[in-house]
């Protein structure tokens, strides 16, 4: 039952330490009725992963018992239901090559090398009260399940530190362990490190999502502070790097939550919900700085609260596959039914004692509640900007695409387009996935098709004065057949035989929420043709049908969306479907259009979103766009001009 709430603590969610050990403890009674009868697997309900039902088994222990562990270990190894006896009688049966319910080890299935992190981190963490108590017999086939780990091949993602975590504690207990291995996956991460703290899930790709902060930050520190590394595996001088990291990513990561918790809706394994707090509890447990305690906690309490108020632990208190409730579309090949608990790195704040700063301190205002937010976030190439009035985080994409420069593949919803937010999220199924609309610059050629843009160059992105945001990106455009595919989704766009068409550049300049998006399009060469430029705006989503303005606008009860033509474009409508969104059950999504035989040359509109609540002072008249040789220039309302480098050359057809 969730306590009554705390305004004098918390005046912005009413939320502190009782009510997450609250939900905490619900969440585990809840998982505690699918315990199967050794205790190793939590076998939830839902369609098996592609891994199998012994893996997704697996899953449910080592997810869940993160959650156990941090309530155990934040409140001094007190443990009044018996939680750690419970998932000790599971260990042994899981780890028990003759037992009924053992586990797939790390050398048989690769997930298992993701879930035998989870299991020894809180082997490491709440050690006094369940390792050290462990009978001989059990420790010692923990350490040979764990030890298969030891030399095995690891992508260079964030799983390396699934190596990391799992090797350092075999060290801590006299188990093999390679300084190899840990000093190999230390190079990898040092290779995903970008400006500002942020990191890239990939050497190469432009990888940019949530797994930088419940990942790529949170086990560097953890390891840090959990393990007697520092000094040998881990010099004092590397940890601080990461603490400047972490420091410099949460002044982002704070001012992508939106006033109503959410956090922004993009990149891949989005079911794990509430993990995205994560970075803020890393921050606080070592110190880091970067946001304040009481604003830490008012970001993972809100982002908490999100989720809770909405429905997220369903009837039966279990997580679903889904955002705010079960939404089979959201599932990704390799998601069970307890991959959600993953959201269980977002109660980390947990395993912090009860008289922690995080949890004592008043909570801060998000910096949206305070003012509005204007910002460039360089590394996944974000023009980032929120209005206090309506409380909504949008994120102008110009750099991510979960791929590499000259890719030739289809555009992945969650990675590649124009715009990502709070309030809104691409169509997960239907039509637009293969052929974009939402937040996309496209071509149609004569059957319908949509081109897909990923592979493109950043160009820039950057921050005008006075109070102008300006991006930029540019590429060949393709169109992909990419209905052959059926490869495991991982966030990645599908492939299959592609069609080149033209270069394609596009800007985005952005002032108090609102977007000038300037379009490029190359002249076809011989053999191309086309048979419409079009631009596509927000997509809103709500369980009413949308109601279609004049034009290109669309109002739902909560949300405006609209894209207004200054240059060119003169077509427009809206299209309205059902059942491809998490978020409710219609969505709809404007947009422009200039029709011809292969139009090119260079098209704009103002693309917004914002919230219908609370008033918003009028709308202001249109900037206007002069075109030149070589630039496009905004003239806004009160003068100010803003000038976007854009020659024809940058557009050509090599």
């Amino acid at each position: 039952m969730i306590p009554a709430e705390d305004r004098d603590l918390s005046p912005r969610t009413g939320w502190t330490r009782r009510h997450w050990e609250a939900v905490a403890d619900d969440m585990l009674t809840a998982v505690a009725r699918h315990r199967s009868p050794l205790g190793a697997r939590y076998d939830l309900p839902g369609p098996a992963s592609r891994n199998g039902v012994l893996s997704d088994g697996l899953e449910g222990f080592a997810r869940t018992f993160l959650l156990a562990g941090f309530r155990v270990a934040g409140a001094g190894g007190a443990d009044p239901t018996g939680l750690l006896e419970r998932y000790a009688e599971g260990l042994a049966a899981g780890t028990d090559p003759a037992s009924p319910e053992r586990w797939p080890r790390p050398d048989e299935l690769g997930q298992a090398k993701v879930e035998a992190a989870s299991v020894a981190l809180i082997l490491q963490l709440t050690r006094p009260w369940l390792w050290d108590r462990l009978d001989d017999g059990v420790r010692q086939r923990t350490v040979e399940w764990l030890g298969t780990v030891v030399g095995q091949p690891y992508p260079p993602i964030n799983w390396v530190w699934f190596r990391i975590v799992v090797e350092s504690f075999l060290r801590e207990v006299g188990g093999p362990w390679s300084r190899e291995d840990v000093e190999a996956d230390l190079a990898v991460h040092a290779s995903l490190r970008r400006p500002d703290g942020w990191l890239s899930d990939h050497a190469e790709e432009r990888a940019y999502d949530h797994y930088t902060g419940w990942a790529l930050h949170l086990y560097p520190l953890l390891w840090a502070e959990w393990f007697d590394v520092v000094g040998s595996l881990c010099p004092p001088a590397l940890r601080e790097t990461w603490a400047g990291d972490l420091r410099r990513y949460l002044r982002d990561a704070v001012s992508l939550v939106g006033a109503d918790g959410s956090p922004l809706l993009q990149g891949r394994s989005l079911v794990y919900r509430f993990a995205a707090s994560a970075p803020f509890w890393v921050g606080a447990l070592a110190g880091t700085g970067g946001v304040a305690p009481g604003q830490a906690r008012r970001a993972a309490s809100g982002v908490l609260r999100h989720f809770v108020d909405r429905g997220a632990l369903g009837g039966d208190g279990l997580l679903s596959l889904g955002w705010h409730h079960g939404w089979p579309g959201m599932r990704q090949s390799y998601s069970g039914p307890a991959s959600p608990y993953w959201a269980a790195k977002g109660m980390l704040g947990l395993a912090l004692p009860a008289d922690h700063p995080v949890w004592t301190d008043q909570e801060l205002p998000l910096p949206v509640e305070t003012a509005d937010v204007s910002s460039v976030v360089t590394a996944p190439g974000w023009l980032v900007t929120a209005r206090r009035r309506d409380g909504i985080v949008t994120a102008v994409n110009h750099g991510t695409d979960h791929a590499v420069l000259g890719a030739e593949v289809a555009d992945s919803p969650l990675y590649a387009r124009l715009g990502y937010s709070t309030a809104t999220v691409p169509p997960l199924t239907g039509p637009t996935v293969a052929d974009p609309l939402d937040n996309s610059v496209v071509l149609l050629d004569a059957g319908g098709r949509a081109t897909h843009r990923t592979g493109f160059g950043t160009l820039l992105a950057e921050h005008r004065s006075p109070d102008v945001l300006v991006a930029a990106s540019s590429g060949r455009v393709r169109w992909v057949d990419s209905t052959g595919d059926s490869s495991p989704d991982h966030g990645s766009g599908r492939t299959g035989p592609a069609t080149a068409g033209p270069v394609v550049t596009v800007a985005s300049v952005v002032r108090d929420g609102v977007e000038v998006r300037i379009v490029r399009v190359a002249p076809p060469t011989p053999g191309q043709r086309w048979r419409a430029v079009r631009l596509g705006g927000w997509p809103v989503a709500d369980d009413d049908q949308p109601t279609a303005g004049c034009g290109a606008r669309v109002t739902t009860a909560r949300l405006s969306s609209e894209i207004r033509p200054l240059v060119g474009l003169p077509h427009a409508g809206v299209v309205v479907e059902r059942g491809t969104s998490p978020l409710a059950d219609w969505t709809a999504v404007p947009w422009l259009a200039a029709r011809g035989e292969s139009p090119h040359g260079v098209f704009a509109a103002v693309v917004e979103l914002r919230g219908t609540r609370g008033g918003h002072g009028g709308t202001p008249p249109d900037p206007t766009v002069d075109v030149g040789p070589e630039s496009v220039a905004v003239r806004w309302p009160d003068g100010v001009r803003t000038e976007v480098a854009m020659p024809a050359s940058s557009a050509r057809a090599d």
